[in-house]
């Protein structure tokens, strides 16, 4: 745990609220709903902190009232870079929330708990200023709720400060759909508040050394979720970095204000960056001529805009049934296509990722043509896509269990697929009709115990042809047993299991969950 923020404790969270943002990426695309449909605020984030931890990284001039401590050059220069790559309107204004907690512990020896507040009291401060016409229910209520809940410990304790900012944080950011009737439409919580809640933990790992579980927000299916499309009045975004003095961006801001909406310029001397939703381009362009000099000049026609890809992005996606499977699968990152999917749904699935390199878990062997023309079809939009066979949710979870992004591409395919193999999967379903079969004659209602997909116990108790089924796949051996039990599992088939495990294969370590996957009470995994 850090008694001090010191300048190694911000390089690290730069880093460690980039990797958080990336693994939140999509989920916070997913929440924009104001002030119009846009996808992408998750992306603008991760651009937006890439920019900053690349400053660091480099070392770039932090500009001419540099801090001297060591803690406050690197915050001038993560602040100073997110300033410079920020996109769209969240991404201006974190990179406002970080010019003003750079330049409130520039000059402070040894940052505890009260500089800190003190640091997101001047963050909250810089946000708002930015905003030509602040709105609450946004990143500016959470940013806001922050700052007094790390007031209100009155602590100088470092880390009792950062929790109590954080926790603050996550409460302005479920309030915000009563703040906002688009949000309370659409069932969501703001995006770029989400995003800043990401970042605090972030912030609360780093002085605690511990992790900090951020769970994702669930997002309300009925929701469409595009790329920025812009309000109905403006069809245009233009953004670029401007080149002067105090005064001309001064009469700068009150031209674009009557040109269009969501403005917001923020910088300092020499340097400002602009953002605007407007109609007229040229407007937009001449007075930004009128106060000095534009550069780095980006327009994007809302309409047109399509998804962009992360070209250094990781995804995946599993095919899975059952609200608990999802949930787990969430959890670790993949996006999950419910049930027996087509071809287009598990391609859609893939470029929702934005990512330019994707594994697929088919979790079925009747799915994995479909998953293999979807690797195709995205092939041809620029999508790297490789199919891991997994039979069975099992083996996916035991795929997702190794994977690192940290490792090249190819040789993370190979170690997820290396650890599904090594997964030997086995369900437990009701028999439909009478059949002949491995173990002989089943007949309708008969328990069926099948081990890869062939039958190997035919049962009229279902607990007694569960246990029957472990005994036969521990048999041949196994460390690790994963049971995930059905919808229609039975209460108490779980502290049966584990009694029996417990008894007949002590050394045997035991994982259950709930999948909720229909017609199969129980799957399970041993490794």
């Amino acid at each position: 745990m850090l008694d001090t923020f010191d300048a190694e404790a911000v390089r690290r969270w730069c880093a460690a609220g980039l990797a958080s943002l990336r693994a939140h990426q999509h989920e916070i695309d997913e929440l924009n709903v104001y002030p119009v449909p846009d996808g992408d605020t998750g992306t603008n984030l991760v651009l937006t902190v890439t920019s900053a931890q690349q400053a660091i990284a480099l070392d770039l001039d932090p500009g001419p009232e540099g801090a001297q401590t060591p803690h406050g050059r690197v915050l001038r220069l993560m602040s100073r870079g997110a300033l410079l790559g920020a996109r769209g309107n969240s991404g201006v204004i974190v990179s406002q929330i970080l010019r003003g907690m750079a330049e409130s512990l520039a000059e402070v020896g040894t940052v505890r708990g009260e500089a800190l507040a003190g640091a997101l009291r001047e963050a909250a401060s810089a946000a708002r200023a930015a905003v030509a016409k602040p709105v609450e229910g946004t990143i500016l209520t959470v940013a806001t709720a922050a700052a007094e809940g790390a007031a209100a410990t009155g602590s100088d304790d470092l880390d009792a400060v950062a929790r109590s900012a954080a926790g603050a944080a996550a409460r302005a950011l479920a309030r915000t759909p009563e703040q906002l009737p688009a949000l309370a439409r659409a069932g969501v919580v703001d995006a770029g508040g989400r995003g800043l809640c990401v970042l605090l933990d972030a912030l609360v790992a780093v002085i605690t050394g511990q992790e900090v579980e951020t769970p994702p927000v669930t997002v309300r299916p009925a929701v469409t979720v595009t790329r920025e499309t812009g309000s109905s009045d403006f069809a245009y975004e233009v953004q670029y970095l401007l080149d002067a003095d105090e005064a001309a961006v001064e009469r700068l801001k009150s031209t674009l204000a009557g040109l269009g909406d969501s403005l917001v310029v923020v910088g300092a001397p020499p340097t400002w960056n602009v953002h605007v939703h407007v109609n007229d381009i040229g407007a937009a362009f001449e007075a930004g001529v009128r106060a000095g000099r534009p550069h780095r000049i980006s327009v994007t026609r809302f309409e047109d805009q399509a998804p962009r890809l992360d070209p250094d992005g990781r995804g995946a996606v599993v095919v899975a049934a059952g609200p608990g499977l999802a949930t787990l699968f969430g959890g670790e990152g993949a996006r999950v296509v419910r049930g027996n999917p087509s071809t287009a749904e598990i391609l859609d699935a893939v470029l929702a990722t934005r990512a330019a390199r994707v594994v697929v878990l088919p979790d079925d062997p009747n799915t994995q043509a479909v998953a293999g023309a979807a690797a195709k079809e995205a092939h041809a939009r620029g999508v790297r896509v490789s199919v891991v066979p997994t039979r069975s949710p099992v083996q996916a979870l035991a795929a997702l269990a190794v994977r690192d992004v940290g490792r090249r591409f190819e040789d993370d395919v190979i170690a997820m697929a290396e650890a599904a193999g090594a997964c030997r999967y086995a369900e437990i379903t009701y028999a439909s009709r009478e059949a002949l079969t491995m173990a002989g004659r089943c007949q309708p209602g008969d328990v069926l115990a099948l081990v890869e997909d062939e039958v190997h116990i035919i049962g009229s108790d279902l607990p007694e042809t569960c246990r029957g089924l472990l005994d036969r796949m521990l048999g041949g051996g196994g460390e690790l047993v994963t049971l995930l039990l059905g919808a229609e599992a039975p209460a108490g088939l779980a502290d049966d299991l584990c009694a029996h495990l417990s008894e007949a294969w002590p050394f045997v370590e035991v994982q259950v969950y709930d999948g909720g996957q229909p017609h199969y009470p129980l799957l399970v995994g041993v490794e």
